[in-house]
């Protein structure tokens, strides 16, 4: 296992659709004590559950090429901008990460952070891709304030809509309970996609899906096929005006 803080999958189509997913690995670099209670890792707090089988599938049979983080956001959130309070969190959802208490962040944003964002700089403007997915997962309910969180799909967006409105609609055309910037609002946790999509004027849609649904692999197979055939659509209604 290496230290890169991403790795790719597939080969992106100039003009194309691409995903890339944060908050893919629960990995915990060597040297590295998070001091967290057994089982933490295997959290939705450690990892988006479900989010990397789903990118993959993008990549690997709907031709959507791939960049996966490979740092748990326990270590660094990487879709947190540098100032952020969240980004070496010392507590997360009532979870007390104790190894985190005084952490070197400098140390961290130069060795994780700054690279991993610096590679998704340099593959998209090679890409210069026509829409962008920044897959996620959320947790049905928190358990530190619990409450229900019906949608099986959010879309997040800050200032540009112009892709999630496309994606809403179809994601309800095919039955689909989806959330409008829920279960939290894009114009508060967009880091990613406001630094290399809204900055660049590139259309993106942040998808969180219900990480029950996403689980297991049938279940990653199902929702990557559904993003997909959505994907394409969103794409060429933005190419139509």
């Amino acid at each position: 296992m290496t230290d890169a803080p991403c790795r790719f999958v597939g080969q992106p189509a100039r003009g194309g659709i691409v995903a890339v997913c944060d908050h893919a690995s629960n990995r915990v670099p060597e040297g590295v004590d998070l001091g967290v209670p057994p089982g933490t890792m295997d959290k939705h707090v450690a990892i988006d559950i479900g989010a990397a089988g789903v990118t993959e599938r993008l990549a690997r049979r709907h031709g959507i090429a791939a960049m996966l983080a490979e740092v748990s956001r326990l270590v660094i959130d990487l879709h947190r901008e540098e100032e952020s309070d969240g980004l070496v969190p010392t507590t997360s959802d009532g979870i007390l990460i104790p190894g985190n208490i005084g952490a070197d962040r400098e140390k961290r944003l130069e060795l994780y952070h700054r690279p991993y964002h610096a590679a998704m700089a340099r593959w998209l403007d090679e890409a210069e891709p026509g829409l962008i997915l920044s897959i996620h997962s959320f947790t049905p309910s928190l358990e530190s304030a619990p409450a229900e969180r019906p949608w099986e799909i959010g879309l997040l967006y800050n200032e540009d809509d112009r892709a999630a409105r496309h994606a809403i609609r179809l994601f309800g055309e095919l039955g689909v309970t989806v959330g409008d910037n829920e279960p939290y609002s894009g114009r508060q946790l967009n880091a990613t996609m406001n630094r290399h999509a809204e900055a660049h004027g590139r259309p993106y849609c942040a998808i969180e899906v219900r990480n029950e649904l996403i689980a297991h692999e049938r279940g990653q197979a199902r929702w990557a096929a559904i993003i997909a055939d959505v994907a394409g659509r969103v794409k060429l209604a933005l190419e139509s005006g």
